[in-house]
């Protein structure tokens, strides 16, 4: 695509967490929850990004917009300027160019506040309106996201679940962001009211022209929201490529088996179920070589010693894999480093 229309650019992002050590005599350790993962998220689309608990999605996504207390490196470019450098007062107003929606809709929900005054502290704080201006503003947004106007009065713990979501919505268009980062709001939703919340994204994408970073777990939500999609697996993308190519032609032998155990809406269908072989390793024991080696059903003797590339697959290279099996360059360390 063309860089011009790149919204968010992430290169070579790590993110370490210290341990402190066993022992007297122990040495310091840290555990590696990102390991050098390079994206781009286009304006106006949803990237999505899948893969087991543990893998670092949420990780990834908090350190884009800088929460938690992980040791960040790497570039960051938002909307054609590098954010990675800037301190924390040049930082917070992009706050209002890149929001989040929370996992759970409740933690993320101040209990001591109306819905109103939340609304309205974030009006507030960024300098968007006051007075009859942010009270007609707060009646807007609950308009927007589909809830009563009278909720301005309410607390969150008189909200269900869906609702509380909704709420997590409007309070993050309440700034007019550009860019929303998604870290799984319907996982913890039933799922008659997963789809009206994903109808309701769509829709605001639609009417307001949002770009998400859409992270979940739940390869069927991702499917039917998602432009393009990321695999992660152990702190690393794995494959990424549009959607309907990686849905009807996956390449990575752990997006092969991830696709493999999506459920076949027919009484009659079946699909061949890929099995994987023990647990995800830790992040403080990531294995040599390719970190899939371990498991993967299909592991050559060179996956313990090399790393694969994120490497273009097909005409347009929009499809990019990191495998061996599909390795196009000489010396595979040589290109990771480049």
């Amino acid at each position: 695509m063309d860089p011009q229309r790149q919204l968010l650019s992430a290169k070579d992002i790590f993110v370490h967490f210290p341990v402190k050590a066993a022992g007297l005599g122990g040495r310091p350790r840290r555990v590696s929850a990102v390991n050098g993962v390079s994206f781009e998220v286009y304006r106006g689309e949803t990237l999505g990004l899948v893969g087991e608990s543990g893998c670092g999605k949420t990780t990834l996504g908090r350190a884009i917009m800088r929460i938690g207390h992980g040791m960040v490196s790497g570039r960051i470019d938002f909307d054609g300027r590098e954010i990675s450098s800037l301190g924390n007062s040049a930082f917070r107003p992009l706050r209002k160019e890149m929001q989040m929606i929370f996992q759970d809709p409740f933690g993320s929900l101040n209990p001591r506040l109306t819905v109103g005054q939340m609304l309205g502290e974030v009006l507030a704080v960024h300098r968007i309106a006051k007075g009859e201006a942010a009270r007609k503003r707060i009646l807007e947004l609950l308009d927007t996201v589909g809830l009563n106007r009278e909720y301005a009065n309410r607390y969150p713990h008189e909200f269900s679940g869906g609702q509380r979501q909704r709420l997590g919505i409007a309070r993050a268009l309440a700034v007019n962001p550009k860019f929303i980062i998604c870290d799984e709001p319907v996982s913890a939703l039933d799922v008659s009211i997963q789809s009206q919340i994903i109808n309701l994204l769509k829709d605001l994408q639609r009417d307001f022209g949002l770009t998400y970073l859409f992270i979940a777990h739940d390869l069927s939500v991702v499917e039917y929201i998602s432009d393009r999609v990321a695999v992660m697996y152990l702190g690393k993308i794995v494959e990424i490529a549009p959607a309907e190519d990686l849905y009807s032609n996956p390449k990575h032998p752990y997006t092969q088996a991830l696709l493999s155990a999506i459920p076949v809406p027919e009484p009659d269908g079946s699909r061949e179920r890929i099995l994987l072989k023990g647990d995800l390793p830790g992040p403080m024991n990531v294995p040599p070589g390719c970190g899939f080696h371990p498991r993967c059903p299909v592991a050559m003797p060179e996956c313990s010693r090399k790393e694969p590339c994120l490497l273009p697959q097909g005409g347009n290279g929009d499809h990019q894999v990191s495998c061996l099996l599909y390795e196009r360059c000489e010396d595979a360390v040589a290109c990771c480093s480049v």
